[in-house]
């Protein structure tokens, strides 16, 4: 048991897996023929002269995700309707034959470029245009056209690939060549993260609302992960079991209850998507989300050892809508202004702690009345290894308050804490006594604790 917990904590992630982590929050931009349809799945049969985004400015796009702190940008260069954004040679269903006759994947690129964040695109595997879906010969098609943007778009931070399929057990049927796309996207593109639920880089959460898992482990089962290293033997059970049950949207997906059934341990950390609106594409009568509800994905994404992609769709004239353009502004300036610059405070480890059980004071220059967030950062290029901790506040007056109890941390867990009076009489609380001393204690550790940094807001 101890040997595999030892293997767990140095299961480890790649270069491209920590430059992805550094980008932590970053756009999708979903935009096609749906933006004219007012639909969000086509089917294949759009006419081509319904794409014409007359005042299209992927600058303005730019601006707006950039504004919220963005550093990255995502296009559905093809949704399942098989329109392409580029004039692809394999296909006549494209913006080639629009009236737009713009090259959007080239003009998208060239904006990130311009604007200093990185560039990514989704090709849909699911083609609905496609007389070869179904067939072998779509494998040939798809790849041709995957390496179109591998080769022709400078650098590319990620390639996001789902398993789309909708046609249903009488629809047509395709196998897709997984392999032979990895293989692709390591040849022409080898810092590029590709996102997929089964990996090899980065996984889905499991839904579509932003939603986050209370325990967000970056290392987990290859039964999930199959298209992932494994860097483990296997778990001291898994021979008296099996996770074959397991799926995305499993609550417990890092934890020790699955590892050790595990056959073996992965790090495919996972990304948090959501649309700014209810729809992925623009649809005229769509507001955004509230400020509240895009700031605490945020925290619960970015903040807890995930990445956040947020998508925000151009609307029929090719620009982002204004009012996303403003909640996009609002968010940027509440994170900026939460986050803009710790507490001076100084961090030493206790001398003497276990190494599985450190603990770390945090003294403040002068006592502080208000303290919202700790940022706590494990060094992941070492492996993830807490489980479980807990911050405890010393005040001037000498009394001690917990004020936040975790789980896991990984690359980054920001904790909002909590005053645990609160809910109580307001004469019987002490809460607004100033605080000389943090504490953060690791109650659990796979292995010895590694921290990067830890940070006070």
């Amino acid at each position: 048991m101890k040997a595999f917990l030892s293997q767990a904590a140095h299961v480890v992630p790649s270069q491209r897996q920590l430059d992805w982590f550094d980008l932590g929050f970053y756009a999708f931009i979903h935009f096609g023929v749906n933006t004219y349809t007012n639909r969000e799945w086509g089917d294949g049969t759009e006419d081509e002269a319904l794409f014409n985004p007359e005042k299209l400015d992927c600058d303005q796009w730019v601006e707006a995700v950039k504004a919220a702190g963005m550093k990255g940008l995502i296009l559905t260069a093809k949704h399942h309707d098989g329109f392409c954004l580029w004039p692809s040679r394999y296909t006549e269903h494209s913006v080639k034959n629009s009236p737009c006759k713009r090259d959007v994947v080239r003009e998208a690129a060239e904006a990130c470029r311009r604007g200093g964040i990185r560039f990514g695109f989704y090709l849909s595997p699911w083609d609905r245009n496609s007389a070869c879906y179904g067939t072998g010969e779509y494998n040939d098609y798809y790849c041709n056209q995957l390496t179109e943007l591998l080769t022709q778009y400078g650098d590319i931070f990620c390639v996001w690939l789902d398993g789309a399929c909708g046609e249903g057990p009488n629809g047509k049927k395709q196998e897709y060549d997984y392999p032979r796309i990895v293989e692709l996207v390591r040849k022409y593109q080898p810092g590029a993260v590709i996102f997929n639920d089964a990996g090899p880089d980065t996984r889905w959460v499991g839904n579509e609302a932003g939603t986050a898992r209370h325990a967000e482990w970056a290392v987990v089962p290859r039964e999930l992960c199959f298209r992932s290293e494994v860097q483990t033997g296997p778990g001291p059970l898994a021979q008296e079991g099996s996770l074959s049950h397991l799926y995305n949207t499993d609550q417990e997906l890092g934890a020790l209850s699955n590892i050790l059934y595990s056959q073996g341990l992965v790090f495919t950390p996972s990304e948090i998507d959501m649309s700014i609106r209810p729809g992925w594409f623009w649809h005229p009568q769509e507001q955004p989300h509230s400020l509240k509800r895009l700031f605490d994905t945020w925290l619960t994404s970015y903040g807890a050892n995930a990445c956040f992609n947020l998508n925000v769709p151009p609307n029929r004239d090719g620009l982002i809508d204004q009012r996303d353009v403003e909640r996009l502004r609002e968010l940027g300036q509440l994170i900026r202004r939460e986050f803009g610059s710790p507490l001076p405070a100084r961090v030493q480890q206790v001398a003497g702690t276990p190494r599985t059980q450190p603990r770390y004071e945090i003294r403040f220059d002068q006592p502080v009345s208000q303290v919202k967030y700790v940022e706590i950062r494990e060094d992941i290029a070492q492996g993830q290894r807490i489980e479980t901790f807990q911050i405890i506040a010393d005040t001037r007056s000498g009394a001690q308050f917990p004020l936040y109890q975790g789980t896991c941390v990984g690359n980054r867990k920001i904790c909002v804490l909590q005053d645990p009076f609160g809910q109580q009489n307001p004469l019987l609380s002490d809460a607004q006594d100033a605080v000389e001393k943090l504490t953060l204690f690791v109650t659990a550790a796979r292995d010895e604790v590694v921290l990067r940094e830890i940070n006070v807001y």
